[in-house]
């Protein structure tokens, strides 16, 4: 087909797109998710540019803290070199609240544990003696409360001495009905720079319940139903989270904040928490040893086109200095610091640094790994081979030329592992060197290298050779620089993917910790959404996107690349085999390429788009929508962006 007849089909399908659009969108019709924005829609409100690091009392203390243990384990990250290294957050976690004083309902602080807070006055107490230490010391202050009228303490360790006290009014403590007056205070009047709101509140203090009888508490209809997303008003969930971040932006109109949401995966918090806040939890808490850790990496490690700059999966709080992460288990100790790195998981310590053996710290401390982490380009490692004994996990760093990569036994056994050059998506004919970060030791290889690795063992290398795309990059090499603003699904299913432990708090007497963060479905990089192989009428694909129809992607084109390429279509792993659907390819709100209905069994249709000068690039999949039919599995295979523009035959 010669330039002129590829012209005049583009127009033509372009016309046809438009047409089809405009039906979607009829007088009075709600607004359609799927057409262009036009605009960046991820968020971009808080100061979490790379994932936060630094201590979290929690893990090291629960609610026995006080002012000297948090001020020891600040002086340790200063005099120990980790501040400079980027750990710079101290946060403190549940335990240190008195109450809410009756009247003018200001919280108070429990001077007991905090005796610099008890400044008297008209406010009563203050933590900015105690803000005001930690910022002179060139670290950042978080916070800890919850979304609900109560905190998790007064649920789950009743046996604390430093639970609220007073009346039933005096210990709701939660923000529930107190938003703006609370974010206020803490960032404000008391100076705090991160703050992370936990969910309890919403969900275990339910109207005459044991606990709400007990304890005299006022109840909440639950809208966190644990165990239950079909039964969790995730609308309402959302909207009370939403409420703080806007909050947030009053207080801190320099958006020099951190929100970290936590409620545990639940409340379908994969498809909002991009939107609404800097870090968003995807498990319930971890716990110190190794098949909970397993768990929580699992519940964050397969979504990384959910993640990026000022927005991050958070499997929970580094677990490292206790049981099977403490120091007479060093291996297990790596395995958890370097995949928290390779899925740029906030990097928060929780043990008690003042009394802590230095092996930790030199974990901690490995400048290599933490660079990973940090990475100001915000690509999360991808899952490059899968399977329950062993992974291979791939990172882009900075501008997509070089990468990391880790190799995870995640077994009690030794076992072979054979790296490949295109597990790198680097050539198969050209040298691949690999430093390891560990060891510090190097291995050249062309085509393919085979590793043993230990039990629990993680083997972690910076990477680099020749790429597959000398002028250009894989979209799922870059899922940082995407925000999936629609993904297709239409009922949040929980992951079955993510491995099952024996549950840590009941033992074998519950069904065992099943998963929370109902993620089974979303898009995913170089797999479908169920995790199979990309394939279009028997054709495979090692790079793309797989997403479900009636989706829509963005993409950052800030490298300024010229052409968009894919071989779009149907998957051959769809169930729903009957409808067809649409791509398109949008810049900057303007359609810039379409194919035509492709249907299941149809040869993939190759779609380019030229994309010089657009900022934000749009992709969509249409389909018909219909609640009596599965959603139809689309694949954007091979979807890579290039610098030049390819000239016409």
């Amino acid at each position: 087909m010669n330039a002129r007849m590829q012209s005049i089909l583009r127009r033509g399908i372009a016309a046809a797109a438009l047409t089809s659009i405009a039906a979607h969108a009829g007088a009075g019709a709600p607004a359609d998710p799927l057409a262009p924005a036009g605009r960046w829609q991820g968020n971009t409100g808080g100061s979490a540019a790379t994932p936060p690091m630094g201590w979290n009392s929690w893990n090291a203390f629960r609610t026995d803290v006080d002012e000297d243990k948090v001020l020891g384990a600040a002086r340790v990250l200063v005099d120990s070199g980790l501040a400079g290294l980027g750990y710079v957050y101290v946060n403190l976690d549940d335990g240190w609240w008195l109450k809410r004083r009756a009247g003018d309902s200001r919280l108070q602080v429990r001077t007991g544990i905090f005796p610099s807070a008890a400044t008297g006055g008209p406010d009563g107490t203050s933590f900015r003696p105690f803000t005001d230490k930690l910022h002179a010391m060139g670290l950042k202050a978080g916070i800890y409360t919850d979304i609900g009228r109560n905190a998790c303490s007064q649920a789950y360790d009743l046996h604390s001495p430093n639970l609220p006290q007073g009346t039933t009014a005096e210990r709701e403590v939660g923000l529930d009905g107190h938003v703006a007056q609370d974010i206020s205070l803490y960032f404000k009047d008391w100076g705090f720079d991160y703050i992370k709101v936990d969910a309890c509140g919403l969900a275990d203090f339910a109207p005459g319940s044991d606990l709400v009888q007990r304890q005299h508490y006022r109840g909440l209809a639950p809208l966190i139903e644990r165990g239950s997303i079909n039964r969790t008003d995730i609308a309402a969930v959302r909207g009370r989270y939403e409420a703080v971040a806007a909050a947030l932006r009053a207080a801190r109109p320099a958006n020099d904040y951190v929100l970290s949401i936590c409620a545990w995966g639940m409340a379908n918090v994969r498809t909002w928490g991009k939107e609404v806040g800097n870090l968003w939890r995807t498990s319930s808490d971890i716990t110190p040893n190794w098949t909970s850790m397993l768990h929580n990496f699992d519940s964050a490690a397969k979504r990384p086109l959910y993640a990026g700059p000022g927005h991050w999966n958070d499997p929970d709080i580094l677990h490292i200095g206790h049981e099977e992460f403490d120091a007479a288990h060093p291996v297990e100790v790596r395995s958890h610091f370097s995949l928290w790195a390779m899925i740029n998981a906030p990097l928060l310590v929780s043990y008690d640094l003042r009394n802590g053996p230095a092996a930790l710290l030199a974990v901690l401390g490995n400048a290599d790994v933490v660079a990973l982490n940090q990475d100001k380009a915000g690509h999360q490692g991808v899952v490059a081979y899968d399977s329950d004994d062993a992974q291979i996990m791939v990172k882009t760093l900075g501008d997509g030329q070089r990468k990391a990569v880790a190799l995870f036994n995640r077994g009690a056994a030794p076992v072979a592992v054979t790296l490949l050059a295109r597990h790198l998506k680097m050539s198969d004919s050209a040298p691949v060197t690999l430093r390891d970060l560990w060891s510090k030791t190097t291995v050249t290889f062309t085509g393919e290298q085979a590793f043993t690795l230990a039990p629990h063992e993680t083997r972690l290398f910076a990477a680099s050779g020749r790429r597959q795309l000398e002028d250009g990059v894989y979209l799922s090499e870059i899922p940082g620089a995407i925000h999936v603003a629609v993904d297709g699904t239409r009922q949040a299913l929980l992951d079955p993917g993510i491995h099952r432990m024996i549950d840590p708090w009941s033992n074998t007497r519950s069904g065992s910790a099943r998963p929370q963060y109902a993620g089974w479905g979303g898009a995913q990089a170089d797999t479908t959404p169920f995790g199979q192989t990309l394939q279009i009428a028997g054709q495979a694909f090692d790079s793309g996107i797989g997403i479900l129809a009636n989706s829509r992607l963005q993409v950052r084109n800030s490298a300024g690349y010229a052409r968009l390429t894919a071989s779009v279509g149907v998957d051959d792993s769809t169930v729903n085999t009957r409808q067809p659907v649409r791509f398109y390819v949008y810049g900057d709100g303007a359609l810039l390429a379409a194919s035509p209905p492709v249907a299941f069994g149809g040869k993939p249709f190759r779609l380019q788009a030229d994309i010089r000068g657009h900022d934000v690039i749009e992709l969509v999949v249409r389909g018909a929508a219909s609640d009596t039919t599965p959603p139809v599995v689309a694949t954007w295979g091979d979807v890579q962006l290039v610098r030049q523009q390819r000239k016409n035959p």
